[in-house]
């Protein structure tokens, strides 16, 4: 059996789950998730826990069983207690505003970039003096999240000589010498 999908998910208080025939709707403080799962997983909701099984031990029920486990799991975590992602921009005169949802950056380029986000999507940015401008994201879907984080970080990723660009907090990047430094050990 899965290790992954064996395990039940726990409901917390304040979040209901509403299965019909092959659609999880999860409500929650945070908002609202839907998500059509595969017809072969089958899943049942006892005594406030979240139980998924699948059919047989082919490889790709194996699979789906531990993937719709983890999406679901997801899904609650995300209407209780939300997602949130923070991102630095790092470099001089780089700057990001968000004025409703538009997020408004300058990252070197002779224009300004525009990245409208979706309305599930909250966003703040702050600047502080001596420190690099950074974004911080919050939305209860994690997989819309993290891909409107990418999007973003896409647009300029980090330099790998001078470590400009857009990063993710905590972020660790190996940053490359220069063609000073290799010939300088000649």
């Amino acid at each position: 059996m899965s290790r992954i999908g064996k395990l039940p998910i726990s409901i917390p208080k304040g979040v209901e789950v509403a299965v019909a025939k092959n659609v999880i709707n999860v409500k929650g403080p945070k908002g609202q998730l839907s998500r059509t799962i595969d017809a072969d997983i089958t899943v049942k909701v006892d005594n406030g826990e979240l139980v998924l099984s699948r059919p047989s031990e082919q490889k790709r029920h194996k699979a789906m069983h531990g993937l719709y486990r983890a999406l679901i799991a997801n899904m609650i975590t995300g209407v209780n207690t939300g997602f949130k992602t923070e991102q630095e921009v790092v470099g001089v005169g780089f700057r990001v505003a968000v004025t409703g949802q538009v997020i408004d950056m300058t990252l070197g380029f002779s224009h300004t970039i525009i990245f409208e986000l979706p309305k599930e999507i909250k966003a703040t940015a702050t600047s502080e003096k001596g420190k690099a401008p950074s974004l911080t994201m919050e939305c209860a879907d994690k997989e819309l999240l993290g891909l409107v984080s990418s999007k973003i970080r896409s647009l300029r990723k980090p330099d790998v000589y001078k470590g400009k660009g857009v990063r993710f907090k905590g972020e660790v990047l190996r940053i490359k010498a220069g063609k000073a430094a290799a010939g300088a050990s000649k």
